[in-house]
């Protein structure tokens, strides 16, 4: 049990450690040689390199952040097929009820390391495009419908963050319509949360009636830590 507990939990580091790979903050740097943190919102995420950077290095941005999601829950179907085959797996676990367990709690470490990377002072996105690729990788049903809500939302008001908002409420909602299990439901409502949560300021600007569309310019007023 000893083995397969260090396994599960060097699993989990892992993944915060790359939720934490700096992907927008590089991006910029390389591109334009200026800290993303210093410029617009403060967020290292996609919506910022959108701003600063134009739409292609935004939506490449948008992909690579995506595909750490993916890797992340990647990992964890990974771990249990090597544990398998090695038989590191105590014949007291039950695969069918660990396994929705350890990739909630990896998607969740991953979330948490792309809003708080250890290689950027515990500073970083939003954690929108991450969970997009967690929820893919998670339930595909999931994902592609909470992408539909986001797009939804943003042809209609051409405000990232209010369709990121929407989905991030959305996602809890798909995961019991489409029978999901709990622990990926709980994680939906965790993850949702604390998206909700990361972007406060945005929503204060939403209420003020000031938050930028796609196209406009957002003030450098760095996001406050959550």
């Amino acid at each position: 049990m000893a083995i397969w507990l260090t396994l599960c939990g060097t699993i989990v580091v892992i993944a915060y450690l790359l939720g934490s790979f700096p992907t927008g903050y590089i991006a910029v740097k390389q591109l334009k040689g200026i800290d993303i943190r210093e410029v617009g919102s403060g967020s290292t995420g996609a919506t910022n390199v959108l701003r600063t950077l134009g739409k292609g290095p935004g939506a490449f941005v948008l992909v690579l952040d995506s595909l750490k999601g993916v890797l992340a829950i990647a990992l964890v179907y990974w771990l249990f097929n090597f544990a398998s085959s090695q038989n590191y797996i105590p014949p007291t676990v039950d695969v069918n009820l660990w396994q929705p367990w350890i990739v909630t709690l990896v998607g969740l470490a991953a979330i948490l390391g792309h809003s708080k990377s250890i290689f950027l002072g515990f500073t970083g996105g939003k954690s929108v495009a991450i969970s997009l690729g967690i929820l893919l990788a998670m339930s595909w049903q999931v994902g592609l419908a909470t992408a539909g809500v986001f797009a939804v939302v943003v042809a209609i008001s051409r405000i990232v963050s209010l369709s990121s908002i929407v989905g991030a409420i959305a996602v809890s909602i798909l995961m019991v319509l489409l029978h999901q299990p709990l622990p990926y439901i709980l994680f939906g409502i965790a993850g949702g949360l604390y998206v909700i949560l990361r972007h406060r300021t945005n929503i204060e600007r939403l209420l003020a009636g000031t938050e930028p569309k796609i196209g406009q310019n957002v003030a450098t007023e760095p996001e406050q830590t959550v």
